[in-house]
């Protein structure tokens, strides 16, 4: 697999794990690990996390 594949796979992914936390948030979907909620906070935050990692991906991708 070559660097250029890799980072576009890896921007797909990730750009989908961004987009079900941000849907997740807008829908209010409850979220119960283990028995545990977890919060609408950890969501925010993963899907920032995703965007840029999505964003990070994408841009290697540009310059392999």
């Amino acid at each position: 697999m070559s660097s250029r594949t890799y980072y576009k796979t890896t921007t797909v992914i990730f750009a989908l794990i961004g987009i079900l936390h941000l849907v997740r948030i807008r829908q209010g979907w409850e979220a119960v690990i283990g028995g545990v909620s977890i919060s609408m906070g950890v969501s925010v935050v993963a899907a920032i996390v995703a965007g840029y990692l999505a964003y990070r991906g994408y841009a290697l991708s540009k310059h392999s």
